[in-house]
């Protein structure tokens, strides 16, 4: 672990839905300019401990520190100003309104210090991140128009218009084909180059392994395995046999 302040912080973060723990004492740190990524199967509780950091939901036990700072229960509007963003997994734009005037909206969240651009400076860095990932010649179509990968991209673009210090994302290679994996892989690495720190939350092992400089694996809410070795933290036979079985890392 690095021996300076970890960017993001979990303590012990704990999440019920009635009887059910959906999340269960989860520890995690994530450094400045990391790529962190998160996997396990469907129902592990990797979304509900995206909720938790965004303030969609309040953990009933534990802690969430950004910078060193509690923002534990904080509504998502203000985890937003604090500078953290995320995608969801079903995409939902405003789909009678042009790809930049959809980015565009994301801009103009206020600053932590309450301050806001005006519109044109919202377009302006609309169509700046709009060039980042790779939708600057559909500025001016209705985001209804896009097929599956230039909503992904929209997606991300929504997110990142909030000027993030933390981006989280989820799932945003489902149902990509291969090429358009590897074109989002290359996507991701250039947020990064930006300053921008990542969390990527994804089944397709391919991707997790050429993106993550840290690895967490959940299982029914609790953290199994983690390491800095993507490949070698899933190839551990505990690892092995909860989640994949005998499958390859060539899925």
């Amino acid at each position: 672990m690095s021996a300076t302040q970890p960017l993001l912080e979990l303590r012990n973060v704990t999440k019920r839905f009635g009887g059910l723990t959906a999340v269960d004492r989860i520890n995690m740190t994530v450094d400045a300019g990391q790529i962190v990524g998160i996997v396990g199967p469907n129902g592990s509780g990797k979304t509900t401990t995206f909720s938790c950091v965004s303030g969609f939901y309040k953990p009933e036990e534990g802690s969430v520190l950004l910078n060193g700072v509690d923002v534990t229960g904080k509504l998502p509007f203000e985890i937003a100003r604090l500078g953290i963003a995320r995608t969801f997994q079903i995409v939902q734009s405003f789909e009678d309104m042009t790809v930049l005037d959809n980015v565009a909206l994301g801009a103009l969240k206020p600053e932590s210090d309450g301050t806001s651009c005006s519109l044109e400076q919202a377009k302006a860095q609309a169509n700046e991140v709009l060039r980042m990932v790779g939708l600057s010649e559909e500025s001016n179509k209705l985001s209804g128009s896009l097929g599956i990968p230039g909503r992904k991209r929209l997606e991300i673009a929504r997110a990142l218009a909030s000027r993030p210090r933390i981006l989280l994302l989820d799932e945003v290679m489902a149902g990509l084909r291969p090429v358009e994996v590897d074109q989002a892989v290359e996507m991701i690495q250039e947020i990064r180059s930006q300053g921008i720190t990542i969390v990527v939350v994804e089944h397709l092992m391919r991707a997790v392994v050429a993106l993550s400089e840290k690895l967490y694996v959940i299982h029914h809410g609790a953290l199994l395995a983690e390491g800095y070795e993507a490949k070698e933290v899933l190839s551990r036979p505990e690892v092995v046999e909860a989640y994949f079985g005998k499958a390859t890392l060539d899925a």
